[in-house]
């Protein structure tokens, strides 16, 4: 999605139609892959990266291909951290890139109108949807008084 990060859509203001459409895919295999082991050698920063990406709420999309790719933007971090004169700057923007295609950061979700929510959003949400529920529900039973 070209353009700038796109809003999370509680804080759009129009609701317009998605003229894009979303395709949907049953997939084959197993529901949700299993996430690879890391390798010993990779370097310490390509380590906590890849154990980050298997904690994180987007892992539950990700299929066998999407793993091993998260194993080769590992890879090049470790061999970029571990050279002598220290990592390129043209190399971090390849490994941003794939990190990216990754859903890594917030921004990559949103170009891709994917939304992580964490629980205690969620229940807050709904606690206050009830406490309104019973708030005009009370109302209503005092006016009849």
């Amino acid at each position: 999605m070209p353009g700038p990060i796109p809003k999370r859509s509680d804080q759009r203001r129009r609701r317009n139609k998605d003229t894009d459409g979303v395709s949907t895919v049953v997939a084959f295999g197993k529901h949700v892959a299993t996430p690879p082991t890391e390798d010993r050698t990779w370097h310490i920063y390509a380590k906590n990266w890849f154990r980050s990406l298997k904690r994180s709420g987007q892992a539950q999309f990700y299929q066998e291909s999407d793993w091993q790719e998260a194993r080769m933007v590992a890879l090049l971090i470790s061999l970029e951290m571990k050279r002598e004169h220290g990592p390129r700057a043209g190399m971090m923007d390849v490994i941003f890139s794939r990190a990216d295609n990754l859903m890594t950061t917030e921004g990559a979700r949103r170009r891709l109108r994917v939304e992580l929510h964490n629980t205690k959003e969620i229940d807050d949400t709904d606690k206050s949807a009830t406490v309104s529920v019973l708030a005009a529900y009370r109302e209503e039973f005092q006016e009849g008084d």
